[in-house]
């Protein structure tokens, strides 16, 4: 999937990039740097030297995604509440309608917790459809899944391998 100039946000394949809501920054502020393990410097020389051993390397593309999630995270989450339905059962519903950011704030701890526990991580799949860049989490029973819709990229590979068939049977 291509990614948007400012590295931050991927883009789709039409140039489509989602808005960034009120309240949130199109990038990281000043000041603010990803965190890189064990407290080293943003800034690391090329390849193993005396003070940063070979098991570090240096800040990859991916950190200033990394720590766009995390500081989207950090926004305080929908409120839920517990209430008394009409016939007296005990229901959740959300205290407030929830903005933006706290929705974004939901779904980045959701990431969070995803690509931090490794079982579900496992379970991380890339779609096998001609040019399909999805990533799906596959809680299929024999975790065979293979595309992100069977509806869509499923049919599409389905429909070419019939064709494929038919050409052949005519040849």
């Amino acid at each position: 999937m291509p990614a948007r100039a400012d590295g931050l946000t991927p883009a789709r394949a039409d140039g489509f990039t989602p808005p960034l809501p009120d309240g949130l920054p199109p990038s990281l502020p000043d000041g603010l740097t990803p965190a890189l393990p064990d407290g080293l410097p943003p800034s690391l020389p090329d390849g193993p030297t005396p003070s940063c051993p070979s098991r570090f390397t240096p800040a990859r593309p991916y950190d200033l995604a990394l720590a766009r999630v995390n500081e989207v995270a950090r926004a305080a989450p929908p409120v839920p509440r517990l209430v008394r339905s009409q016939d007296g059962v005990l229901v959740r519903e959300l205290a407030e309608p929830p903005g933006c950011a706290a929705l974004l704030a939901a779904v980045a701890r959701d990431a969070v917790e995803l690509l931090t526990d490794p079982v579900a991580r496992a379970g991380l799949r890339q779609c096998e459809g001609d040019n399909c860049p999805i990533v799906y989490l596959d809680t299929s029973r024999g975790r065979r899944r293979r595309w992100c819709s069977s509806e869509v990229c499923g049919n599409r590979e389905r429909v070419a391998r019939h064709r494929r068939r038919a050409a052949l049977a005519r040849a």
